[in-house]
């Protein structure tokens, strides 16, 4: 039997503080679980939202999107970030489609057969969505655990083996899921990276790093790093220009968004070499078909 002195503690505040986001609720399917984690990779929770009701308005099951063409799946992610993971989506509900008939798989080895899907994804949909035991380690987990239990500010840039090892020996024998998103939910409200609320947590008095005296601790965010005039922001603006449009746009229409013309065309190259954007015979674009 597995010990966890900080389950039950961790669980109880999970009960009276946690969110009401609508993948977390009972009728959330194995499809708006899915969504939802691939939408809150690197994004925050208020960005998401509109985005992910609007998505599972349109496609409330991957065999909508699948019949859709791609490019109406980057329209619809807007200005969300990281476009390649509405490629991602779209790639999954075909493959969902033809190799499971059109329902996400429970099983943790096919989820990892997807396209796109990674470890991550693989155990939270596995244990959110299907009621499965394992460890999901996001972001915000990895730093629960390396405070909580090594003592030290932040986890590796890299998941370990060491970590996996960790999470592994604490997931709790029942409800391993719950247990899961209460650690999750710790570490996004509670246990932030640059700002943690040690008096507000259920676990301060066992926590290693507190009693260590907090060893790394530099005090509050640091400003994020800078966006205007990057590849990434122009990338952004061409990639606008494609989605508000109804149909095919001229060069011209991408030149008039960025006035930098070798910034503009490697932008550019780099939306056709991701699959987000299709160059045209006649010199035009367009999003993928």
């Amino acid at each position: 039997m597995t010990t966890n002195p900080y389950a039950a503690p961790i669980v109880d505040w999970y009960a009276t503080h946690q969110r009401d986001l609508p993948w977390r609720r009972p009728d959330a399917g194995p499809w708006a679980v899915l969504v939802s984690e691939i939408m809150l990779q690197q994004t925050p929770v208020a960005r998401v939202l509109p985005v992910y009701h609007e998505w599972l308005a349109r496609w409330p099951s991957p065999a909508d999107l699948a019949k859709e063409p791609a490019g109406e799946a980057v329209r619809m992610w807007g200005r969300l970030g990281y476009p390649r993971r509405a490629l991602n989506l779209h790639r999954i509900a075909q493959a969902v489609v033809e190799r499971h008939g059109g329902r996400v798989p429970d099983d943790h080895g096919r989820l990892l057969e997807l396209p796109g899907v990674g470890s991550y994804t693989a155990a939270a949909v596995a244990s959110f969505a299907f009621g499965g035991r394992h460890s999901v380690l996001d972001t915000n987990v990895r730093r629960v655990l390396a405070r909580l239990v090594s003592g030290e500010e932040f986890p590796p840039k890299a998941t370990t083996s060491a970590e996996r090892r960790l999470a592994d020996s604490l997931l709790p024998d029942e409800d391993a899921p719950t247990w899961g998103v209460a650690v999750m939910e710790l570490g996004a409200l509670v246990c932030t990276a640059r700002s943690p609320r040690c008096a507000d947590c259920p676990v301060a008095e066992r926590c290693a790093w507190r009693l260590a005296g907090k060893p790394g601790y530099d005090g509050p965010p640091r400003r994020g790093q800078r966006y205007a005039g990057t590849d990434r922001q122009c990338r952004g603006r061409l990639l606008a220009v494609l989605r508000n449009a109804d149909g095919p746009v001229p060069k011209a229409a991408l030149d008039a968004v960025w006035d930098e013309p070798v910034q503009r065309e490697r932008a550019l190259d780099a939306l056709i070499a991701d699959g987000l954007v299709d160059p045209l015979d006649d010199g035009g674009y367009a999003l993928p078909g």
